[in-house]
């Protein structure tokens, strides 16, 4: 059960880990732990990662080939989109669902906006995450004490047709400590109020008791990055460390992939409690 859209994972007897993709590394080290542990999982592509690239064919056409090489299902995501132009090229690539984030305007353009989004991406068989909710760690509109109210949820969620939708909870991106104070009652709530699966962004700075906590209380979808970069970064240090004059990049990147699987499949763990 190789590369398959994020829609077919709903009916899964577990939530959905999905991790962020920064570099072929990253993609091979969730879709071993993947392999390893049995579970399904979500490679996401961010538009910070695109930039990076310079575009999203190099890094996406790798993401897209380690998932359909893997053994379990594994989903290809475009994370945190703000231009159509990009979620119109990840559809043409082959990525089964995207996440276009219009929280940074009006309520009303938003709405429209990612409407539009969602019809397109729907005639190609194609999910859209979105978001209403602002999360905290992103500057502006991205508060860290903003919270996603769930009857404004439920309208947007009729209103624009979303398949999945990213709340704020509490969680904030790019945390290095994990100790964000998640509302549980406020997740139970929005997920008695959406009819489609609650998204957590935010999740390196959860920890693990904290974690499985939001997904008994309706938590679907589980956004980590910037945890296994911590893991990838200390686990190169050792190794230049050990070998200072070291030049052979496939002894450090070797290692940073075999931490960061390592940690994938304990966050996995976590999350199936």
């Amino acid at each position: 059960m190789p590369l398959v859209p994020l829609r077919e994972m709903i009916d899964g007897p577990a939530p959905v880990p999905a991790f962020n993709v920064i570099q072929v590394e990253h993609a091979e080290a969730i879709a071993a732990a993947a392999q390893a542990t049995g579970a399904s999982v979500v490679l996401q592509i961010s538009e910070n990662a695109v930039r990076y690239h310079g575009s999203l064919r190099p890094i996406g056409v790798a993401a897209l080939s380690v998932a359909a090489a893997a053994s379990v299902p594994v989903a290809v995501h475009l994370d945190h989109a703000t231009s159509e132009d990009l979620v119109r090229e990840a559809v043409e690539l082959g990525f089964g669902s995207v996440m276009f984030d219009a929280s940074a305007l009006p309520h009303n353009e938003n709405v429209t906006r990612t409407a539009s989004v969602v019809l397109r991406c729907h005639e190609a068989g194609v999910g859209v995450e979105a978001e209403l909710g602002e999360i905290g760690g992103k500057d502006g509109v991205h508060a860290p004490g903003a919270r996603t109210d769930p009857d404004d949820a439920a309208a947007y969620v009729a209103a624009t047709g979303v398949d999945f939708l990213a709340v704020a909870v509490g969680s904030s991106h790019a945390m290095l400590t994990r100790d964000a104070e998640l509302d549980f009652e406020l997740i139970a709530r929005l997920h008695a109020a959406v009819p489609v699966p609650l998204v957590l962004h935010g999740s390196s700075g959860v920890a693990d008791e904290h974690l499985a906590a939001a997904v008994r209380a309706g938590m679907w979808k589980i956004n980590i990055a910037t945890q296994l970069n911590k893991h990838f970064t200390a686990s190169v240090r050792t190794v230049l460390g050990d070998h200072p004059t070291l030049v052979d990049p496939r002894r450090y990147l070797g290692a940073g992939r075999d931490a960061m699987s390592a940690e994938v499949a304990r966050l996995i763990r976590v999350l199936e409690g």
